[in-house]
């Protein structure tokens, strides 16, 4: 049996472009939920291998061939190690540190990174307003990741309490999702490269799988009672954050990555943390501060201007001419009666 998709079946739907969203945003809060029960490593275990299965079980339903040659295993192992294996397992670490809505903020800050490799690799333009939005996005994630009474010692110039102490780095949950927005960054730059070999339905399996493995290893050497203590809601978190949050997700967003713009594209991850926020306070009670909040509007401001910001220049465009050809009119009209005057007076030479 063979299925057939394409492009515009997807740009048809546009519920299909904000799908990968919604699902990784209530598959944050999903994991969050179970966490306490398992381990970290285990759970990024469990949301690529068997998911990396079900993308192959449907690319191959699709018609889709295998990868056939040393650089596509060698782009999907880059591509495994990077979005996989990283990516996932600084993003369960992260979230065992801080809550699910601050947590997809920070990890939802890569359309920044992503913006600027495919300036730097694809020539893609940024432009002044793209620019205007790195620089929101800097201050507000900076707003959410730094803690209130840091920022306002730094506001109010007392610097005599800072210090700074590496084993506080090294527990941040902050600083650990911002890795796995890195890790996702690279890694959906690195989907334009892995497509040019092999399929991106394909590639997206195979990196799950490959990147999932080393997950189970780690977790087999460092953690214990993985799954003991997980109860029956536990397990259909761990389901849902795997069928949706990964296997359809995934598919969904990269196969899109592979066609189109990837700076827009990863710029609609700014409602991933509007779900995560909004589910996050409904099923796990959490909360930010009014700073974090801010915070939170100026990334979304930020990724909004990256991500519209060819529209925003034409629009600017379009009103300065306006406004030229209005003064220009202006200046015109103003000029007519002297010259007129000068004309029906004999007198003026």
């Amino acid at each position: 049996m063979e299925l057939n998709i394409n492009k515009s079946n997807f740009t048809r739907f546009p519920f299909l472009l904000i799908a990968p969203f919604f699902l990784w945003g209530t598959a944050m809060v999903a994991m969050k939920g179970v966490l306490p029960h398992t381990t970290p490593l285990f759970v990024a275990g469990v949301r690529l291998v068997p998911a990396g299965v079900l993308v192959l079980f449907v690319g191959m339903m699709l018609g889709k061939s295998q990868p056939k040659t040393l650089k596509a295993w060698l782009w999907i192992s880059f591509f495994a190690l990077v979005d996989g294996t990283m990516f996932q397992g600084f993003l369960a670490e992260g979230l065992q540190r801080t809550n699910a809505g601050l947590g997809s903020v920070i990890i939802d800050s890569q359309p920044l990174a992503v913006a600027l490799l495919s300036s730097w690799l694809f020539k893609e333009v940024i432009g002044i307003w793209g620019f205007f939005g790195l620089g929101f996005g800097i201050v507000g994630i900076s707003l959410i990741g730094f803690p209130d009474q840091l920022i306002y010692d730094l506001w109010q110039g007392n610097l005599a309490g800072l210090s700074f102490e590496w084993h506080h780095l090294y527990n941040s949950g902050e600083l650990l999702m911002l890795f796995a927005s890195l890790s996702m960054a690279v890694g959906t730059v690195t989907i334009a490269f892995v497509s040019r070999h092999v399929d991106p339905i394909i590639a997206t399996g195979w990196h799950m799988i490959l990147g999932g493995i080393p997950l189970f290893f780690a977790s087999q050497m460092w953690e214990t009672n993985q799954w003991i203590n997980i109860d029956f809601s536990g397990w259909m978190a761990l389901v849902y954050s795997t069928i949706f949050g990964s296997a359809i997700a995934y598919g969904i967003f990269f196969y899109l990555a592979s066609n189109g713009n990837l700076t827009s594209l990863s710029a609609l991850t700014f409602l991933t943390p509007v779900f995560a926020l909004l589910f996050g306070n409904l099923f796990l009670a959490e909360s930010l501060s009014n700073l974090q909040w801010f915070g939170v509007s100026l990334t979304l401001v930020s990724i909004y201007l990256i991500n519209q910001r060819e529209n925003i220049t034409k629009w600017w465009q379009k009103l300065v001419t306006e406004k030229v050809t209005t003064t220009e009119n202006t200046k015109t009209s103003d000029l007519l009666p002297t010259l007129l005057s000068i004309k029906s007076n004999p007198e003026i030479k």
